[in-house]
């Protein structure tokens, strides 16, 4: 700190001397001095500082930028050039991924100016919002879009900005095999829109921990993300239409391979050591690959993306970051809930009064569940205020009051658990009554205390550390009404409305199933792409559904295809090319095909979820057919 504050002064001297100056970043930017209160550093290795510029526009914000010291920007400006026209080329065709694309400049060698994004949010200090190991939890970043989009239009309105700037990510770090790829250089910003930064490793030079690489998957796709696309922990449509547009946007790069590989040629003299020599090239000719037809490249690449889901060890480099990152978080830095967008306290809130704890209600945005509702009453307002916070939050208040205070200073009583069932929530209810009023009435008694009339030691100790928690801005925030409490006021008869939507039908076939439909050099090509809609078994299970085609007639069953099962879904996604070869042309006429859809039952008779007959008469092959069938019993499909 003391470096930097001396650093600044050197450079309000400057702007004392010459007035203003333009930014290297851009010439448009034209500043007058520097802030210094808003100036810091970041804690990577090469410590970029974060600085602020007065602008000369009286009605301009403050210009923030990062300067960077120790990187070649070089590879960065090279990276963000590829980005810009992936992202023209993706416009051009009529496809917006929302990419936001910042501006980078190299000053001198291994320094340079980086633009900074408002807004906008690391991946690491969203997640450890929900403690160290929130990279292993699905809902932070979802949480934390709520909090910054409390309206449901907003909210879906983020998450669409989400799913599609995300695809883009997905294609633009694979193709150019961006790695170094932790939750410090993937950022978020409120409106949900998804961005990359720090490409000093690309075309797959990963960072190795001895012989193993740290990047693992073929690009950073977790199950959090997953969670905000799906709007909850079991995949939805809306999973369908982001693994849609990464094939796209996959496939509509893959036509200009060569442009790529061209304007990458032409640097390869130019001295970045990672991209150097033919092998740099063939990396991203092998990513691209330009021999595939599209169904076959939508084929891989979405099997691509079923292995970054799975993979556990993206997951482990967060954590791992999280814990590298810990030493330099200082004393300073004190803890906030993950679910409110500022910070309360005593001072501009109000003293509360009492807290009471009225009941549970059963929610069901953004997930199923209870919540519990409490009125608040602070000194001076004539009505209580109501909120409602989850059990979930009621957990977090408790961990974050505990980095604060020592455990023997805070209630101890509080019921930890998994279940969700009604039972548990009337349970909980009292117990968080209680945890809440021990929480709260210990001001008397800590007014005593510190008048001096009561003669106890421990016991005032103990007073003492509630009177803290009761002030603090951790305890002032959680009650402080939220927009979600506003907003549901006066909304008493919600739950029984949900509960009719939420009654799903069971033990029935339905659904609807995205084929793509081709002929050409007689071969017939099913593409089976997604199903949506899918019943969930008797037994309430979610099936493993996959699917069966059979080309009739076919008396000997020798035409048979099958694809992979899908587990615990009634959205999935396939991407799978079926194949009948040797059909000619005159054949189609009478041919007819039967696809089936079933749940794999292991020892059991595989259970049928719907079933459709297409009679390829009735398509024009000549061109290629894609749309949603229905599923039924019996009967034949119309597209």
């Amino acid at each position: 700190q003391a470096i930097l504050r001396e650093g600044l002064e050197d450079v309000a001297q400057f702007f004392k001397a010459h007035g203003s100056c333009r930014l290297p970043l851009s010439p448009s930017l034209l500043v007058k001095g520097i802030v210094p209160r808003d100036c810091s550093y970041f804690n990577s290795n090469a410590v970029p500082l974060k600085l602020s510029f007065q602008n000369v526009d009286p009605l301009g914000e403050n210009i923030r930028v990062i300067f960077k010291c120790g990187d070649d920007l070089r590879q960065d400006m090279l990276t963000l050039q590829m980005i810009r026209i992936m992202n023209k080329i993706w416009v051009q065709e009529g496809l917006d991924m929302r990419m936001v694309i910042f501006r980078c400049f190299s000053t001198g060698r291994g320094r340079g100016m980086v633009e900074m994004i408002p807004n906008a949010e690391t991946l690491r200090k969203i997640q450890v919002e929900h403690g160290v190991t929130g990279s292993f939890k699905d809902r932070p970043l979802a949480d934390w879009l709520q909090k910054h989009n409390p309206g449901e239009d907003e909210y879906e309105k983020a998450v669409e900005n989400f799913i599609y700037s995300c695809a883009g990510c997905c294609v633009a770090t694979y193709v150019l095999g961006i790695c170094d790829r932790h939750n410090d250089n993937i950022m978020l910003k409120t409106t949900g829109h998804m961005f990359h930064i720090d490409f000093g490793r690309f075309l797959g030079h990963a960072q190795m921990f001895g012989n193993i690489k740290r990047d693992r998957a073929p690009f950073v796709f977790t199950s959090d993300m997953a969670y905000v696309i799906n709007g909850g922990d079991k995949p939805s449509s809306r999973f369908h239409d982001f693994v849609d547009l990464c094939c796209q946007a996959y496939n509509l790069i893959r036509k200009h391979t060569h442009l790529f590989l061209n304007l990458l040629g032409l640097m390869l003299s130019c001295g970045i050591p990672e991209l150097s020599d033919l092998e740099d090239l063939k990396y991203v000719y092998d990513a691209l690959r330009p021999q595939d037809s599209e169904a076959d490249a939508t084929t891989y690449f979405t099997r691509l993306i079923e292995s970054s889901l799975g993979s556990v060890a993206t997951k482990l480099n967060f954590f791992i970051h999280n814990l590298a990152q810990m030493k330099f978080a200082g004393s300073e830095a004190r803890p906030t809930l993950s679910f409110a967008p500022r910070t309360h306290s005593l001072q501009t809130a109000g003293r509360i009064r009492d807290v009471f704890l009225c009941r549970h209600e059963r929610v069901f945005n953004p997930s199923k569940g209870y919540t519990y509702v409490l009125k608040v009453q602070r000194e001076g307002a004539a009505e209580a205020a109501v909120v409602q916070r989850t059990f979930e939050e009621f957990q977090e208040l408790h961990n974050k009051l505990r980095l604060v205070f020592p455990s023997s200073l805070l209630p101890s009583r509080f019921v930890i658990g998994r279940s969700r069932g009604e039972a548990v929530a009337e349970r909980r209810k009292e117990e968080l009554n209680g945890y809440v009023w021990h929480l709260i009435h210990a001001a008397p008694e800590v007014a005593e205390v510190r008048t001096g009339r009561r003669a106890r030691p421990p016991l005032a100790a103990s007073a003492h550390g509630l009177r803290l928690a009761l002030q603090c801005d951790l305890v002032y925030t959680f009650f402080h009404p939220l927009p979600r409490d506003e907003k549901a006021a006066g909304t008493n008869a919600a739950p029984k409305a949900a509960d009719a939507t939420w009654a799903r039908p069971v033990g029935k076939v339905g659904g609807e199933v995205k084929l793509s439909i081709s002929y050409k050099n007689n071969k017939l090509f099913i593409m089976v792409m997604h199903i949506r809609g899918l019943q969930p078994l008797q037994d309430g299970n979610d099936p493993d559904p996959y699917v069966k085609t059979y080309l009739l007639p076919d008396p000997q069953k020798t035409t048979k295809r099958k694809t992979k099962v899908a587990r615990k879904t009634c959205n999935p996604t396939y991407n799978e090319m079926l194949v009948y070869d040797g059909v000619p042309k005159g054949d189609l006429q009478q041919r007819e095909l039967r696809l089936s859809v079933l749940s794999e039952e292991g020892f059991w008779e595989n259970i049928l979820l719907g079933e459709v007959a297409i009679k390829l008469r009735e398509l024009d092959l000549a061109q290629e057919k894609m749309g949603w069938f229905a599923l039924g019993s019996r009967g034949h499909g119309t597209l």
